[in-house]
């Protein structure tokens, strides 16, 4: 025992002494809670130790300081598949593999900073635990549209390891999750930091509260779940075409084919809709229609092909670039498409363009920026459910992948995460997906070219899924159940704000005090 009380003194010498670099490393400890790692119990040694030390800080430069470490740590750790994107053209792009890495960790890590900055302007320790927790969300939140925004790897994902669990989303959305999940897991730090009876009640209270609500919550939503089918049929095709050969002028052709040859196997008869990935097919079909015959033989006789593709728009004296998908009927005929609204930057548009030289272009083989669509529809095809479309990343941002005025019954992600290879990415991608269908209570499919190709009910079971990288078809009917009506659906952002807010409020309502 004496060893162990020696070697824990020795630790925390170690650390108090290196402050941060002890956030930075517990940062990148925490990154692995996320998918598809799932290392949970990580958060409990990593959070409670950054709040304690964050106690530390002696002024607020420090508080900053500390905050930005860990954020730095934390991000550049669970966003580095990102850089992979540009090992597809290593030769040309690779050099900026490391720069990626710096500016993923060194943006946004201030959106940690500035919540342990706020959180550290109060006195009590409670009333700090209670502030952190609350403006790590709200800003979470406000990196969901800050400089168009990009709300990636949201903390309450990593509660995605246990379906139940990830119930409460449909009532206070991801960012419900992700305050319940920055109480529970810093909670410890409130008895190591008091000693006394008051903070273990109120650690195991929180603790029990919380965990108590969301098992609770998620086994009551998942037993009204109905697991029948419909009659509405899909095949999900996925080619699993490597990146590098996926734009490459020599296989163009070929790519198409493979798509072709893969949805034309036998039962084509039977399906409503056929459902290929994004871009899927390299060539524009409205004005090529040597393309637009080959792929009618895809096509279900009574049925529809939806696949991504670049389409083109004449604006301003030129042709304009737009991430788009059709849906096409066997004789050809577009009966509708979509555009993509939120375009990636430096993936499909320069930001800042007019102060950039034109050599700069953006990373998907374009010479010009994309144009953006006009957001989120409903699309109805003859006698089907409507459904509406998000393409590629569009997905991971909460309330805003349909219009709230005219609800689809269930969606489509059209997506290409093939930029990534084995990485992160793709899985959590899906976790996002699930997230967004428990959230609007919507059955998503999920077609990507490489992986991971998926139906997901309301409830954000995944009914069925081919692995990354594995060339293969499925089909399926869509559930009977194909949407439920949600609180989150209905209010959005409402709740998980209000109950942020109402956090903040108590915490300066103890602010100076201490027991």
């Amino acid at each position: 025992m004496q060893f162990i009380s020696s070697a824990i003194k020795y630790i925390q010498q170690k650390i108090l002494s290196h402050k941060k670099i002890s956030c930075f490393v517990l940062g990148m400890l925490s990154a692995r809670a996320l998918p598809p790692f799932y290392a949970f119990p990580v958060l409990f040694l990593t959070l409670s130790a950054f709040l304690l030390i964050l106690n530390t800080s002696e002024n607020k430069k420090q508080s900053f300081a500390f905050g930005y470490w860990f954020g730095f740590g934390y991000f550049a750790c669970n966003m580095a598949w990102i850089g992979n994107a540009v090992l597809i053209e290593a030769e040309k792009l690779g050099w900026l593999f490391p720069i990626i890495l710096l500016a993923a960790g060194g943006f946004f890590g201030l959106f940690i900073a500035l919540p342990a900055l706020l959180s550290n302007l109060l006195k009590s320790f409670y009333a700090r635990w209670l502030s952190f927790a609350s403006w790590w969300v709200i800003f979470e939140w406000i990196r969901s549209f800050i400089l168009t925004g990009f709300p990636w790897n949201l903390l309450g994902s990593v509660l995605a390891f246990d379906l139940t669990l990830l119930q409460a989303a449909a009532v206070v959305g991801t960012y419900g999750l992700s305050l319940a999940v920055l109480l529970v897991c810093s909670a410890p730090a409130l008895t190591i930091f008091y000693k006394n009876k008051t903070a273990v009640l109120t650690a195991a209270l929180a603790v029990s509260f919380i965990t108590g609500s969301l098992i609770g919550y998620g086994k009551y939503h998942l037993a009204q779940m109905d697991m029948a089918q419909s009659d509405t049929k899909i095949r999900l095709v996925q080619p699993a075409i490597p990146q590098k050969m996926k734009w490459n002028r020599q296989k163009l052709e070929q790519n198409l084919e493979q798509y072709i040859n893969m949805s034309k196997q036998a039962g084509l008869e039977d399906i409503d809709f056929v459902i290929w990935g994004e871009t899927a097919t390299p060539f524009a079909l409205d004005f090529e229609p040597q393309y637009m015959e080959k792929v009618r033989t895809a096509i279900p006789t009574k049925g529809h092909l939806i696949t991504g593709l670049v389409r083109f728009e004449y604006k301003d004296g030129d042709f304009h670039p737009l991430n788009s998908s059709f849906i096409i009927d066997k004789n050809g005929n577009i009966a509708n498409y979509y555009d993509k609204s939120h375009l990636v930057p430096f993936g499909e548009y320069i930001p800042l363009r007019r102060f950039l030289p034109d050599w700069i272009t953006p990373v998907t083989n374009t010479i010009t920026d994309f144009l953006a669509g006009s957001g989120p529809r409903s699309i109805k095809i003859e006698d089907k459910p409507s459904f509406g479309i998000s393409i590629c990343y569009e997905i991971i941002f909460p309330h805003q992948i349909i219009n709230p005025k005219d609800k689809p019954e269930w969606l489509i992600n059209l997506t290409n995460d093939g930029w990534y290879g084995i990485s992160q990415g793709p899985y959590q991608h899906l976790v996002t997906t699930q997230l967004r269908a428990i959230e609007e209570g919507r059955t998503i499919v999920r077609a990507a070219n490489t992986g991971i190709s998926a139906v997901i009910n309301p409830y954000g079971r995944i009914l069925t899924q081919i692995p990354l990288n594995k060339s293969d078809i499925f089909d399926i009917n869509l559930p009977q159940q194909l949407f439920i009506n949600t609180i989150y659906g209905q209010k959005g952002n409402f709740l998980p704000i209000i109950l942020c807010l109402l956090n903040i409020s108590i915490a300066f309502a103890i602010k100076n005090k201490q027991h």
